[in-house]
C-alpha cells in the first residue's frame, strides 16, 4: 500500500530532515471535510487542525522518514460524496481514513472493515465503539473504527449524571430531561442509551423534539419543551441550529439549563446565543491553557494554513490529537511489517493510557484494545456564559463513568 509520489511541498518542509524534494517515500490518507456543509461551523475548526497537524508530522520528518499524502476534500457533509470519495482514495491506494460525519462514517463500516482501513473520525457514534461486536445489540461491529474522546452516548450520560446531582443541589425533587436535535444519525446516535441511563438516575424523560439541524425560528419547538416541564434540555445539534434553539427558547419564556454534545459547545456559540450557563462537555483544553503540550498547538497553529485565526476553538485541539494519534500508530506499524491499514489498526492498540508525544496536558490518556474501541470515558464538563460581551467558560466537574459492559457499542 506504499507508494513513491513527488511531494515537492512536504519534503522541501521536511528538507533538513529529508534533504531537498525528490521522490520520496509516501503514503496517502484520506480526509473528510465539512467547510461548506451543515457542520462546517465546528467543521471549519476540527478539519484544520487534522490538516495543519500532518503538516506539522511532515515537517518533523513524517513517520520516521515516510511522508503523509494528507488528501483533504470538502465533501459538504453529503454521504454519497464520502463513499465516492473512499472508492478513489482506495483505487489510489490509501492506508487510512481521517473521517467525519456520523452518517458517512457509519455507512463506510462495511467498507472500511473489508478493506482494512482504519478510520479516526470525527463522528462520536456509540456504535463505532464495538469492534467484535461482543455487545448483542450491537448491530454492526466496527474493527477499523476509533475516534478521539468520549462517544456522544457517555458525553450525554455524563451530562445526566451532571444535570442529576445539579438538580439534587437546587432541591429539584423530581428533575426532567428531554432531548433535542434532528432526525439524523448524528444528533439520534446517543437518544436511547442516554434516556436509560437518564431514568436510571431517576430523572423523569420526556419525549425527545425533533430540532432541524440548519438554524430557524424554533418557537414551536420550544412552546413544546416548555410544556415538558424540562430543566435539562440535551442538544444534538451544533452551531447556528443551537443558537437559534436558545434564542427562541429565551424568547417565549423556557426556563432551563441547556446541555450541548461534544460539538454544541464554544467560546464562538457562546457569544452567539449570548447564552448563561451553556453546559457542554470537552476531550481537551482550550487554546492556550497553560500545559505542556500546547507548545505544540501553537507551533502547529503558526506553521499551518491559516484557516483558523489565531484563535481557535477546542474543535481544533481534538483535531490535532486525531491526526497525532495516528501518527503514532503509523510508526509503530512501520517498525512492525509496514505502513498498512491492518498495521495501523495494530499500533492504536499498544499503549494504555497514551497521550502522543508533544501533547501532554492537550490530548487526555486514552485506550484502545481490540475488544473495545471507547478509547475516553473521562469527560470534563463546562459551563459557558456571556459576560461583559465575552465568553467565559470554566469547567464545573469532571465525570470518570464506568466502563460498563452493556454500555459498549451503544
Amino acid at each position: 500500500m506504499t507508494k513513491l509520489k513527488i511531494l515537492a511541498g512536504a519534503a522541501l518542509a521536511a528538507g533538513t530532515m529529508l534533504g531537498t524534494a525528490h521522490a520520496q517515500d509516501s503514503v496517502l490518507v484520506g480526509h473528510l471535510a465539512d467547510y461548506t456543509g451543515p457542520t462546517s461551523f465546528v467543521g471549519k475548526q476540527y478539519a484544520p487542525g487534522v490538516a495543519d497537524a500532518f503538516k506539522q508530522i511532515n515537517a518533523d520528518g513524517g513517520i520516521d522518514g515516510t511522508l503523509v499524502e494528507l488528501d483533504t476534500v470538502d465533501y459538504a457533509y453529503k454521504v454519497p460524496e464520502a463513499i465516492s470519495l473512499y472508492k478513489r482514495w482506495i483505487g489510489n491506494g490509501m492506508v487510512a481514513l481521517q473521517g467525519w460525519g456520523t452518517a458517512d462514517t457509519e455507512a463506510l463500516i462495511t467498507f472500511i472493515t473489508r478493506d482494512e482501513i482504519p478510520n479516526i473520525s470525527g463522528s462520536y457514534s456509540a456504535h463505532l465503539t464495538d469492534p467484535q461486536g461482543k455487545n448483542p445489540n450491537t448491530k454492526l461491529p466496527a474493527p477499523f473504527n476509533f475516534f478521539y474522546g468520549p462517544s456522544y452516548s457517555d458525553a450525554c450520560r455524563a451530562l445526566v449524571q451532571w444535570a442529576s446531582e445539579d438538580a439534587k443541589a437546587k432541591g429539584i425533587d423530581n428533575p426532567t430531561f428531554v432531548h433535542t436535535g434532528d432526525n439524523h444519525p448524528y444528533p439520534n446516535a446517543p437518544k436511547e442509551a442516554c434516556a436509560a441511563y437518564a431514568e436510571e438516575l431517576g430523572m423523569t424523560v420526556a419525549p425527545p423534539v425533533v430540532v432541524p439541524l440548519a438554524p430557524g425560528d424554533f418557537k414551536a419547538q420550544c412552546l413544546t419543551i416548555k410544556d415538558t416541564g424540562a430543566q435539562y434540555v440535551y442538544m444534538g445539534n451544533l452551531g447556528g441550529s443551537v443558537v437559534s434553539l436558545i434564542k427562541s427558547c429565551n424568547t417565549v419564556g423556557v426556563e432551563a439549563t441547556y446541555m450541548g454534545n461534544p460539538w454544541a459547545g464554544d467560546y464562538q456559540t457562546v457569544e452567539a446565543a449570548e447564552a448563561q450557563n451553556l453546559i457542554f462537555p470537552t476531550s481537551t483544553p482550550f487554546y492556550g491553557a497553560d500545559v505542556p503540550g500546547m507548545t505544540l498547538v501553537k507551533t502547529i497553529l503558526e506553521n499551518g494554513g491559516g484557516q483558523v485565526g489565531d484563535r481557535p476553538t477546542h474543535h481544533y485541539l481534538r483535531g490535532v490529537c486525531a491526526a497525532y494519534y495516528m501518527k503514532e500508530a503509523m510508526e509503530w506499524a512501520k517498525a512492525n511489517g509496514g505502513i498498512t491499514g491492518k498495521g495501523i489498526r495494530d499500533g492504536m492498540y499498544q499503549k494504555s493510557e497514551w497521550v502522543p508525544e508533544g501533547l501532554e496536558g492537550v490530548c487526555l490518556p486514552s485506550t484502545w484494545t481490540p475488544e473495545d474501541h471507547r478509547g475516553l470515558m473521562t469527560v470534563a464538563i463546562n459551563s459557558g456564559s456571556m459576560t461583559d460581551g465575552k465568553a467565559e467558560i470554566k469547567e464545573i466537574a469532571e465525570i470518570h463513568l464506568p466502563r460498563r459492559d452493556d454500555w459498549l457499542g451503544q
